[in-house]
């Protein structure tokens, strides 16, 4: 064991530790009378250079560190910077939208930290025992994160919702570990791709499959498990929503990838058709529910059920091809997702003065430079060329056909014209001419975290639809480097 060598392969994991340790003690020792805010600031700083620190791991051979715990990838890195890229914007927001007498925000910067922690280490984890205890360094910051707005009810209801829910999705989930070890021996997932399809119970390793995909599904919100999505994203704070429905599914979807094409992919047979059906299954049952909301938040609780489905048909894809399609698919979703969610902050404000899509009726008048980007952010979910979204779209639904499920695509397709009612209701409203009783626009600071996150959410939307190759030669490494682990 070399310690510099394994501390350069966690290095983005230790940036964003010492980051948030920073952030609680300065917390700790500044006047109760001064402003917070700028503790952001220090956690953007942080994340910044965890960034690059995941980037410089491109220079690292493939391998792993701290006795074959963890890895360092092209796919590790990929889902590193998306994740870090999330954690950025989300921190951007947050510091020109908290209440200036808010309580607490160090607190509030110090768990998206500790969060993104969590995220990062699971997408690296190559002993299910550290992807255990990853998957709860997530979960424990987002369950706080998601009630932090105690002022009103529905804040702590999102929380205990979320956490009741996620504590049941990860026994699933350790449960499955603990079959999948009794029948193997082990919890390494190189030893357990080699030693799952000669394991003499075959059941068992079949009942720790299902468990896990279900511990792991209710993580990315896929239908049926899917309840706990809109009631959390309703209640939580806007902000905190920009990085529940992007980052730890990011690092979810990664989880996924790397179970099923490592550990179980001579079970290809057995978890595709399951994963269709709960393509389908999403993609259907999100886009109903969504035409029926009146609430903003709601309807997009419902439109990422139903994208997680457009992501999950990628799973169809055979090899490296599926692959690459679903990391595309991710890092498109994220951009367009955590911009909505930004624009939605500023122009309803921290306590959502504006929630019903009616409430919207004219933003276009008063605020056309956010309304403009917020329509933008919606034609890209529908998956209009010229967006990350469209390529998002088409990778998938490519991957889908290449694998033989060519049903799947076309559902999906079909899905994709359903789900644009709904986001062109929203759209056309912010452009119709308001009622003189219409909600007055939340007052909002346009500074220049909010503008700098919005503006980067755009450009990378943009850059995704316009000149994807680059992302989807990131893409395409991630894939291979994950299908030909060291030592195999």
């Amino acid at each position: 064991m070399n310690p510099v060598a394994d501390i350069a392969r966690i290095l983005p994991e230790v940036i964003l530790t010492l980051t948030g340790v920073v952030l609680m003690l300065v917390e700790a020792t500044i006047p109760a009378n001064w402003p917070r805010r700028y503790l952001g600031f220090l956690a953007a700083i942080g994340t910044t250079v965890a960034l690059w620190a995941s980037l410089g791991q491109l220079a690292l051979p493939q391998g792993t560190g701290f006795f074959g715990t963890v890895e360092t990838s092209a796919f590790t890195v990929f889902f590193h910077v998306l994740i870090c890229g999330i954690v950025l914007v989300a921190l951007l927001v947050s510091i020109d939208t908290l209440p200036e007498d808010g309580h607490h925000q160090g607190e509030f910067y110090a768990l998206i930290v500790f969060g993104a922690v969590g995220m990062c280490l699971l997408t690296s984890a190559v002993e299910l025992l550290v992807v255990f205890i990853a998957l709860e360094i997530s979960s424990i910051s987002t369950y706080i994160l998601a009630g932090y707005r105690k002022n009103t009810g529905r804040g702590p209801e999102a929380a205990i919702k979320y956490f009741l829910l996620g504590s049941f999705a990860t026994g699933f989930l350790l449960y499955g570990i603990a079959l999948l070890f009794g029948a193997t021996g082990t919890t390494q997932i190189y030893e357990l791709a080699r030693l799952a399809p000669l394991a003499q119970n075959q059941p068992l390793v079949l009942a720790a499959l299902a468990l896990m995909l279900v511990g792991i599904l209710f993580k990315v919100s896929a239908a049926p498990f899917h309840v706990w999505t809109p009631d959390v994203y309703e209640g939580a704070p806007s902000p905190v929503v920009a990085l529940l429905s992007t980052a730890p599914k990011a690092a979810a979807f990664a989880l996924l990838l790397r179970v099923l094409y490592e550990i179980f992919p001579a079970l290809h047979s057995v978890w595709a058709p399951l994963l269709w059906i709960v393509a389908v299954l999403s993609m259907t049952v999100g886009n109903l529910a969504a035409l029926r909301q009146r609430n903003v938040k709601r309807m997009l609780a419902y439109s990422s059920i139903a994208h997680a489905g457009y992501l999950l048909a990628a799973f169809a894809g055979i090899g490296s091809v599926g692959i690459a399609a679903a990391a595309f698919y991710t890092a498109a979703y994220a951009a367009m997702n955590v911009g909505v969610f930004a624009v939605l902050t500023l122009l309803a404000g921290y306590d959502e003065e504006l929630s019903l899509i009616d409430d919207f009726r004219g933003t276009l008048y008063r605020s056309p430079v956010l309304t403009s980007a917020l329509i933008f952010f919606l034609i890209s979910l529908i998956g209009i060329p010229f967006t990350g979204g469209f390529f998002g779209k088409f990778y998938s639904f490519s991957a889908a056909v290449g694998g033989g499920a060519v049903w799947l695509a076309v559902l999906g397709l079909l899905n994709s014209g359903l789900a644009a009612a709904y986001y062109l209701r929203l759209a056309l409203v912010t452009v119709q001419r308001p009622a003189e009783e219409a909600p007055a626009p939340a007052k909002h600071r346009l500074g220049p975290a909010v503008l700098a996150a919005v503006s980067l959410a755009v450009l990378v939307t943009l850059a995704l639809g316009i000149v994807p190759n680059a992302p989807l030669v990131a893409a395409q490494a991630a894939a291979h480097t994950l299908q030909v682990p060291p030592g195999r």
